[in-house]
């Protein structure tokens, strides 16, 4: 059975050691030169940033969060063999692990450390598509012959040049399609190299819970243990007519998963599907003012982010989470489509004000989805509204001295609430 040396690169048939460097670090799979799909996931990226930078870190407990309020980023593997886990909240994180060294966010940093991984990737393929800053799905099909080696010796060295060059770790899955790759990215996390082959798909996935699946939430969990659907195989039992009518399009889906079926191929430019913003407060808060500026600052931030890559959407989303972290969502569809802060902000606040007084909130947020190209997908004039071209107006110009003066160049009034 081929096997390689994860330390040296070293080529062999299978043995618990490699005979070259005595490496235990081995992995070894009857289809280790043929599979090509491959997902890779930094190990606990925000905190290894930061204790790479920081050795003092090292053997300390680090979470990567926002304050006594906030929620937990990310976690070392020390804090998280405590309990801590990513989107905790921080107050819980700290009682698990009361000595844990607390981090603001670096985001420069950690984009930086993002682009050093990205140029070695490109390296190897042109088929990256990247999920977020820490990982990525490759497609390594055809690059055996130009780099002399089969993809899993490619990703092997990937990791080791993370590891020497950038002080950083991964884990590797790889098999046959996008599914699979992702799920054996996650079996022997830290600094993991896991396979699954075609051949031992459906073995595999037999006995795996349903909610291995990305996208299968807590909520659609409940659903399918209320149907008896708990795992891959209770999943087999059922028609693909019977899930598609119960589930809809999840349903189909749902059906070719359970037989590790899927046809995805891995896109460079993958479209951005949405664009939102939110914010933890210190102190929970009714003040309808507070709110206010700060629904003024995310629709402000969403409407940047969205003229920056000229996209337009058409629908507005306002997110609330109440004190006791229970959540309000409200969504409006537009008559067409927009990047303008005011339109996000007065569509936002609209639905703020349907919502009517269920604070205090200790969060609130906005987002723009259903994105389109910007150009020309402006929405129409507004007759009920004489002023919101002179509104358009001012900010495109607003627009234009902060592009040349600075962001802080020009605020309104309310942003400072």
């Amino acid at each position: 059975m081929p096997a390689l040396c994860r330390d040296c690169m070293t080529e062999f048939e299978s043995g618990r050691r490699c005979p070259s460097c005595v490496s235990p670090r081995i992995v070894s799979h009857a289809e280790l030169n043929t599979l090509t799909v491959a997902h890779m996931d930094c190990d606990a990226f925000y905190a290894s940033v930061e204790k790479r930078d920081d050795p003092s870190l090292t053997d300390k407990p680090v979470i990567i969060g926002g304050g006594h309020r906030g929620v937990v980023s990310t976690a070392c593997y020390v804090a998280r063999i405590r309990g801590v886990k990513s989107a905790m909240p921080m107050f819980q994180a700290l009682k698990l692990c009361p000595d844990a060294v607390i981090i603001k966010p670096r985001m420069e940093a950690y984009v930086e450390a993002s682009r050093a991984i990205r140029l070695m990737m490109e390296e190897m393929t042109p088929a990256i598509e990247p999920l977020s800053l820490d990982e990525a799905f490759m497609d390594l099909g055809g690059t055996a012959r130009l780099h002399g080696a089969p993809p899993a010796v490619m990703l092997a060295r990937l990791i080791k040049r993370m590891r020497d060059e950038l002080g950083l770790s991964g884990s590797i899955g790889l098999s046959h399609n996008k599914f699979l790759a992702k799920v054996a990215s996650d079996l022997n996390k830290p600094r993991g190299f896991s396979i699954i082959g075609k051949a031992e798909t459906d073995d595999f996935l037999r006995d795996k819970p349903v909610k291995m699946i990305w996208g299968v939430g807590k909520v659609m969990q409940a659903s399918l243990e209320k149907a008896g659907i708990r795992t891959f195989a209770d999943l087999l039992r059922w028609e693909r007519s019977d899930l598609v009518t119960r589930y809809g399009s999840m349903g189909d889906r749902l059906w070719h998963l359970a037989r590790g079926q899927d046809k995805r191929r891995i896109s460079a430019h993958e479209p951005v599907k949405s664009i939102s913003k939110e914010t933890t407060f210190n102190v929970d808060t009714s003040d309808p003012e507070i709110l206010d500026g700060h629904i003024w600052r995310l629709a402000e931030q969403v409407s940047d982010r969205a003229k920056a890559k000229s996209l337009a959407g058409r629908v507005v989303t306002l997110k609330l989470k109440r004190a006791d972290h229970t959540s309000l969502t409200r969504r409006l569809a537009l008559h067409g489509s927009t990047q303008m802060a005011d339109v996000v902000y007065r569509t936002a606040k609209n639905l703020f004000d349907q919502v009517g007084d269920q604070g205090p909130y200790r969060l609130i947020g906005c987002g723009l989805s259903h994105l389109m190209d910007a150009n020309g997908s402006e929405l129409a004039p507004d007759l009920l509204d004489s002023d919101a071209g002179k509104r358009s107006a001012a900010e495109r110009a607003t627009d234009k001295i902060r592009e040349r003066f600075g962001p802080n160049a020009i605020k309104k009034g309310r942003s400072l609430r």
